[in-house]
């Protein structure tokens, strides 16, 4: 007999999984074989969303030096480290080069198949190219039907299908109802590349709601992939050669601006010594409210990483040494009047200053008379933005990103996952490319992206699509609409076949959108809050498992690989302990 394990979903977690399985099972493999099972319809490696046949336009929103999927020396974790190429390293360019799509999943099926190739004797993977659609169990064990047909019979399942498809939100059936019935076009949320675009009429206004990465793919897709070009004037500036194909874009969102564009430059500072603030203790027991009792904490780290490297790379720019800023800091609270005398005594300079309101809502408070006045000041805005991005000069901002990252970590270990901070996390951190924001200028300049600002509201009025926002008067109709925005995880309205299944029989339970699991060793919870003894759960739509929302960077302890090495340790113990159980 065999012990045998299998993995629903062959994405980026999948893979990481099934790495960290083979890795590992050298040691804690007792019994002489190990069947590993991967269950996608999608090919191993990219799965679904990083899947080959997608368009070259689309790029990574990641440079390829800060994309892996090999563990390194500052990995801590108790499994074996087995050292791999980052993207840049595979590719053998440049390093700050942003991939495309297709390429990423090229590396990414070359990730699974070393881990493959290079398994200890005895481990075998067993590639299924279907879906898993439903989990039972049986003696000793779990049985996975297949969808097509096959039952397989394993030790313990690991579910780690990523972002899934959602069903409509009641207001979007409503939306696609109005659509259907006044003869208009209406997208709902999706992710863009499996959007048909063809439905999305050239040369007429197109309204679009929300202004994040699914925006981003989307423009390209509707200038570039419709034959429109970018060039540059004898001066470098980018312009945009229309095709005439192309709808006209009018957008807007919440903040009214796209998330901030990535770094251009390495970061060449020290690493910033967090978390330091952010820790168990001073986080107590929940439940917590994250604003109240959360943010305080996460913004006094995020902001001790931004002053440090400030402080620390331009002394020039601050009246107190970084030892008496640091003590100083470290004894205030944030937000407290004591720490905002400390920055202003230590920063001069009021761009300088870090200021999370500013951050988060650029456009509060400001109404424009036009759209042409709003379309001045986002120019400036987008200009400002892709400049500060690429001047090491700002490298503050570079450390309080690379800040974010273990505190992220932090939360999805305490369990933490709040909307808005991910959101904001996004903005900050997970931006486009800099030539994206760039192309975003040069078509507005060109008319065909018109920015109707924030607090952005979409009614059907007369047959049409009505939006109007709180940065201008007025506002604008069409015949389309599109919501650029990925779904928001929800395992109440999950169409895979599987979370539904075990979710109708209370076997699986929902906590904020997310599937529920017992933090400590990822077992999945039911109804009760009982964990399954054989089945576990780790990646983006569950809960904890936020820090898997992306790509590890090299040298920087990834809490990715951490969690993952934990869970494929106890998955192996626990197969390993049902072999044996068997034989007595």
């Amino acid at each position: 007999m065999s012990a045998s394990v299998a993995v629903v979903g062959a994405g980026p977690t999948g893979t990481c999984l099934v790495e960290r399985i083979c890795a590992n099972a050298a040691e804690l493999l007792t019994w002489p074989s190990l069947d590993i099972h991967v269950i996608d319809p999608h090919p191993p490696g990219g799965g679904r969303v990083w899947r080959k046949e997608q368009p070259e336009l689309l790029w990574m929103n990641t440079v390829a030096a800060d994309v892996t999927l090999f563990t390194d020396e500052s990995v801590q974790c108790q499994g074996p480290i087995r050292p791999g190429p980052s993207l840049a390293e595979w590719l053998g360019g440049d390093p700050g080069r942003f991939a495309s799509r297709p390429v990423q999943n090229a590396y990414l099926s070359h990730v699974f198949q070393h881990a493959v190739d290079t398994a200890p004797r005895g481990v075998r993977v067993h590639v299924h190219a279907t879906r898993a659609v439903d989990l039972a169990d049986v003696p000793g064990g779990q049985a996975v039907t297949l969808e097509n047909g096959r039952t397989i019979e394993v030790d313990a399942v690991i579910l780690a299908q990523g972002h899934g498809d959602v069903a409509l939100t009641g207001q979007e059936r409503q939306l696609a109802g109005l659509a259907e019935d006044s003869g208009l076009c209406y997208l709902p949320t999706g992710y863009t590349a499996d959007l048909d675009l063809d439905q999305v009429p050239g040369g007429e206004p197109v309204l679009v709601r929300g202004m994040g990465l699914a925006f981003i793919d989307l423009m390209v897709l509707l200038t570039s992939g419709r034959g429109g070009r970018f060039a540059r004037e004898y001066d470098g500036e980018l312009v945009y050669l229309p095709s005439g194909r192309e709808p006209l874009l009018h957008l807007g969102s919440r903040r009214g601006v796209p998330y901030h564009s990535k770094t251009g430059y390495p970061f060449r500072g020290a690493r910033p010594p967090v978390p330091r603030f952010l820790t168990a203790r001073a986080l107590g027991e929940g439940p917590w409210n994250f604003r109240r009792d959360v943010w305080p904490l996460v913004a006094k780290e995020l902001a001790f990483a931004y002053y440090h490297e400030l402080i620390t790379a331009h002394p020039e720019r601050s009246r107190l040494s970084w030892e008496e800023f640091e003590e100083g800091f470290a004894a205030e609270e944030w937000r407290s009047a004591g720490m905002r005398a400390l920055i202003r005594r230590a920063v001069p300079r009021h761009a300088d200053r870090l200021d999370f309101e500013r951050l988060d809502r650029p456009l509060e408070r400001m109404r424009f008379g036009d759209l042409e006045g709003l379309r001045k000041w986002m120019h400036g805005y987008l200009s400002a933005d892709l400049e500060r991005r690429s001047d090491p000069a700002h490298s503050a901002d570079h450390a309080m990103i690379l800040g974010l990252l273990p505190v992220y970590g932090v939360l999805a270990e305490a369990g933490i996952s709040d909307p808005w901070f991910h959101g904001f996390f996004s903005y900050l951190a997970s931006g486009p490319p800099g030539p994206r924001l760039e192309e975003l200028r040069a078509l507005a300049k060109a008319g065909v992206v018109t920015f109707l600002g924030a607090g952005l509201k979409v009614e059907h009025r007369d047959r049409q699509w009505w939006a109007q926002s709180s940065s201008v008067p007025g506002g604008m109709a069409a015949r389309a609409l599109i919501e650029a925005r990925l779904p928001a995880p929800s395992v109440s309205r999950a169409t895979d076949p599987l979370i539904t299944a075990l979710r109708d029989r209370g076997e699986a339970e929902e906590q904020a959108g997310l599937l529920k699991v017992r933090l400590a060793d990822r077992r999945l919870l039911d109804r009760s809050d009982t964990p399954h003894p054989r089945r576990f759960a780790f990646g983006p739509w569950v809960v904890g498992g936020r820090v898997t929302n992306g790509f590890a960077r090299p040298g920087l302890n990834a809490p990715f690989f951490q969690e993952a090495d934990a869970l494929a340790r106890i998955v192996l113990s626990e197969a390993v302990t049902a072999q044996i159980r068997h034989v007595a």
